[in-house]
């Protein structure tokens, strides 16, 4: 039973290291080889690399708040948050194997934007697509890593709730 819990543990912060360490090495990359603003087509105008530096939340809200209030909301509450999902991934000991993978990938992003907030005072972002009809703000692989977990979890309720209306 111990082994099972040690590779539990185990797999569980191969896969938070794993998307946090992708996030910052991409960002590294991005802070030494890319200028501010600077535009690189990756496929044709559709998928392009823009650096990025966000000292507000999601598309930049709350940049223009005071400091005071910036750093209790972008830093504060995501260090409580991040801290009881870690809590609530390693002592709950029945949570699906699903739900356990995805709650991985929103703390491992949710890590790597808190750590630049914490270390650079802004968040490095470099990706941006566009789909004619309709195109993402910029973007980088922890809010990549934040959206997989986000529709891992939605799937996985959304299937929860057929199987339920099976049974009913």
């Amino acid at each position: 039973m111990q082994q099972f819990k040690n590779l539990r543990w185990s797999v569980l912060l191969l896969l938070l290291a794993l998307n946090f360490g992708c996030d910052q090495i991409s960002k590294k990359i991005v802070r030494t080889e890319i200028s501010d603003y600077e535009h690189i087509s990756i496929i044709k105008d559709r998928f392009t690399l823009t650096k990025v530096e966000n000292s507000g939340a999601f598309l930049s809200l709350g940049d223009n708040m005071p400091y005071i209030f910036r750093l209790i909301i972008l830093t504060g509450l995501p260090l409580l948050f991040l801290g009881y999902g870690l809590y609530f991934l390693f002592a709950k000991r029945n949570l699906p194997i699903s739900m356990q993978i995805a709650l991985c990938f929103l703390i491992g992003g949710g890590i790597g934007n808190l750590y630049d907030r914490i270390v650079h005072g802004s968040v490095t972002d470099f990706m941006h697509m566009d789909f004619y009809l309709f195109q993402t703000g910029v973007f980088n692989f922890a809010d990549v890593s934040i959206m997989i977990g986000v529709g891992i979890l939605l799937f996985q309720s959304i299937r929860s709730n057929k199987l339920k209306q099976q049974i009913d």
